[in-house]
């Protein structure tokens, strides 16, 4: 199993992800950097943070790079930074994952996440432990910087109306989740000219509100302040802020993949080009690119694999059905606050979130999960079937077998001894009959 997963390292604090292991995969960066330049590090809000940075400073100092420490930061924002400041960075953030565990993703020097060829390469030094060292009077120097957010907030208003936003003074209500958010979404909000009302903005690494996923079931406060105030809409991110769920006028709760497919259409009614996105996400994104005439380009999963492809086809809009839109006039990552403002854009062109989300296709989904101790063997055993009766497959991700009426995608997890079975269709029963007959060929194969 590959050591970076599909969004850099994790695992629990202070278990699996220890000082040791931030200060040798700094010094693995540092040794494929062949110790030159400099790298930008940050953190989001974890209690373990500290520690974790600390050592990754250590490393990427003892490697002979010069570190610029940005304190704590959403993921995109040390993204954007490291494009026009830095050669590489360093994130310590788990995500959306609970409270106790941690990570650590490196950032390439355009702002993206760092590719899987350059991850391989990082992780190869990371195993054969042959770090490079500098002399005693060439280890890197280091400063702090505390305007990182500051830089990163002004370029989300110098890429959306700012002006037309803060004519309407909008009503937003901000759940942070004492996430990274905490300490960019509310000051952007007011940038914007919104009466900003806030949940868990405070910095907190326990998380004492929620977990950092922004799931429907944790959102009910969020949901209820929505509703009693009037307010024009409800935003809340993740742990690291890369990601951000909805909530429209009325207080209900607008799935990810809508928000994906709403994002899409806003922009090409805007601009036309290409759009870019998994194979996991829904055929609203197909039905949408096919009514405005452009190319939608499919995935592997991984919010790396889309950035890269929007690069290389020069496209309008990409993202996943998480909450996660790349929005490439801005950066070519995901971003959590840079998609808020993208939608306070859109209510200022006077359409309410509730229509917008009304007016994309309406599909029906269904997903499960196999146990299997031999992923790759079941995983063939399964393409070698759909193939054998003549199905539509593609492999781009697992295995993506499309029907006339939706379609099922199975992939095993790159954690744990699990394949994934998910089904799409135009109607709930459909999707289910999918789900089941497809559920059944797994556990045969395994």
């Amino acid at each position: 199993m590959a050591f970076f997963g599909t969004n850099g390292v994790r695992g629990i604090a202070n278990e699996y992800i220890d000082p040791q292991l931030a200060i040798d995969v700094a010094r693995s960066l540092g040794t494929y950097m062949r110790s030159k330049g400099t790298v930008a590090i940050g953190r989001d809000t974890r209690a373990s943070g500290d520690m974790l940075k600390s050592a990754a400073i250590a490393g990427a100092l003892s490697a002979g790079l010069t570190v610029i420490d940005v304190g704590i930061v959403p993921t995109p924002s040390i993204q954007y930074y490291v494009k026009d400041h830095a050669d590489a960075g360093i994130v310590i953030t788990a995500s959306h994952n609970p409270r106790e565990y941690n990570g650590i993703k490196l950032i390439a020097s355009d702002g993206s996440e760092f590719s899987r060829e350059g991850e391989k390469e990082v992780e190869k030094i990371y195993y054969s432990r042959k770090f490079a060292a500098a002399s005693w009077d060439k280890t890197g120097d280091i400063r702090n910087e505390g305007n990182a957010n500051t830089y990163y907030l002004n370029g989300i208003i110098n890429s959306v109306d700012a002006e037309n936003i803060r004519s309407k003074r909008f009503k937003v209500v901000a759940d942070t989740g004492c996430g990274a958010g905490s300490v960019t979404l509310p000051f952007l909000l007011q940038k914007l000219g919104c009466h900003v009302i806030t949940i868990g903005a405070q910095v907190d690494g326990t998380f004492p509100w929620r977990n950092p996923e922004p799931t429907p079931d944790a959102l009910t406060e969020l949901v209820d302040i929505v509703k009693k105030t009037g307010a024009n809409m409800g935003v809340a991110q993740d742990g690291d802020a890369d990601r951000a769920v909805f909530i429209d006028e009325n207080g209900d709760f607008i799935d990810e993949e809508v928000v994906l497919s709403m994002m899409a259409k806003y922009v090409l009614e805007r601009r036309n080009g290409p759009i870019v996105t998994p194979v996991s996400s829904s055929s609203r994104m197909k039905d949408i690119a096919e009514e405005a005439g452009v190319e939608l380009e499919w995935t592997a999963v991984g919010s790396i694999n889309v950035a890269r492809k929007m690069m290389e086809v020069g496209a309008v809009f990409g993202g996943e059905g998480n909450g996660g839109l790349i929005f490439p006039e801005h950066q070519y990552c995901r971003d959590g606050a840079m998609a808020c403002a993208k939608f306070l854009e859109i209510i200022a062109s006077g359409q309410k979130l509730s229509e917008l989300a009304a007016s994309v296709p309406l599909y029906y989904n269904s997903k499960t999960k196999v146990r299997s101790e031999n992923l790759e063997n079941t995983m063939e055993k399964i393409k070698t079937e759909a193939i054998n009766i003549d199905l539509n497959v593609d492999t781009t991700d697992g295995v993506k077998i499309w029907y006339t009426d939706g379609w099922v995608l199975i992939r095993p997890s790159g954690t744990e001894p699990i394949i994934r079975i998910f089904a799409e269709s135009k109607t709930k029963e459909r999707a289910e009959e999918l789900m089941n007959e497809w559920t059944d060929q797994v556990s045969k194969f395994s």
